[in-house]
């Protein structure tokens, strides 16, 4: 009796394994993060090799070149001025300020891009925190959470004010959804979405990102936050209280290490899931590329699918004009 059951008949050509091909990733799921400044000239992040600090010209142009290759979306970082960081991080809601500055630059010359923004204080707080500091009667930090609530809501008024599609608050303060959902519909930004960092880790992955802003905690860490990278139930009561709350997308992140909360989560929230391919994640892959022990295109590639394929409908990713290229020259 021969042997009926093959699987290998399925891979057999391309043809074939294209028609079967369970997974497929293309320029319509990344988001690109970009970093700015208020300088006229573009730099290299050191700690980051390959991304900039975007002037608001750069930004523009960087932007549009990916909007080209199919990349809907960006998300806004800006590497903030240390005189105007204070310890109530006013500067996050002034309306002649950078990001403001850069959504409505974006939003005029390419109406159809998707502009996001990053909804916390940790850029413009002279602590380096994502909330507002205070200290207790032990004269310990402690991040405040309702009184920081209230300043991310005037953050994301002033961005819903300059026009922006999506505010993304990543603070992981307790309520801040709903807060934010109440002030923008009180202030007729009812169509202004918000996708939330529901299940953000405290994870040692961020490194690379804080040196490009320079935004890494004065004093403390941020563990009374961020979650426990050893929990994923946490993780689940985090995005039911976010979709109760009315978040209309919410996020994983890191990615790649967390692939398996990104699975759990996706197969319990009816919302769009997204995942962020973080500043360290994308660094191992360019260190290991540099001297030839990886290759930087498939590596990038089949890291990116790992993270559709656990169930993210949307990748934020350093490599996404990139990744966008060579998907279009695949």
């Amino acid at each position: 009796m021969g042997m009926h059951i093959r699987p290998r008949r399925n891979r057999k050509s391309p043809a074939v394994r294209s028609l079967v091909q369970e997974t497929s990733l293309s320029a319509s799921d990344f988001i690109y993060p970009l970093f700015l400044h208020d300088k006229e000239v573009d730099e290299q992040i050191e700690s980051m090799p390959g991304c900039v600090r975007w002037s608001l010209t750069g930004l523009i142009k960087e932007a549009g070149e990916a909007y080209a290759l199919g990349v809907p979306a960006v998300v806004l970082f800006p590497a903030i001025d240390e005189s105007l960081k204070t310890s109530d991080a006013a500067e996050c809601h002034n309306d002649a300020g950078l990001v403001p500055r850069a959504v409505r630059a974006l939003k005029d010359a390419y109406p159809g891009l998707c502009v996001i923004t990053d909804v916390a204080l940790d850029p413009y707080n002279s602590d380096g925190h994502d909330g507002l500091v205070e200290k207790d009667a032990n004269g310990e930090l402690e991040i405040v959470n309702d009184e920081t609530v209230a300043v991310l809501c005037e953050q994301a008024l002033c961005h819903a004010r300059a026009g922006v599609d999506i505010v993304s608050p990543s603070d992981m303060m307790d309520g801040r959804v709903a807060a934010i959902r109440d002030a923008l519909d009180a202030s007729g930004f009812e169509k202004v979405s918000i996708l939330s960092y529901s299940a953000k880790y405290a994870s040692a992955y961020y490194g690379p990102f804080r040196g490009a802003l320079e935004s890494a905690p004065k004093a403390g860490d941020k563990k009374t936050y961020q979650m426990d990278p050893a929990n994923i139930r946490e993780a689940i009561r985090e995005i039911e209280l976010d979709e109760a709350e009315g978040a209309d997308m919410i996020m994983v992140k890191p990615a790649g290490p967390y692939l398996d909360v990104i699975a759990k989560v996706s197969d319990h929230t009816t919302l769009p899931v997204a995942a962020y391919q973080v500043s360290g994640e994308y660094l191992m892959i360019k260190a290991a590329s540099k001297d030839g022990w990886v290759n930087e295109k498939a590596i990038a590639l089949e890291s990116l699918m790992g993270i559709k394929r656990a169930g993210a409908s949307m990748i934020l990713t350093y490599y996404a004009k990139l990744a966008a290229e060579w998907l279009k020259d695949a």
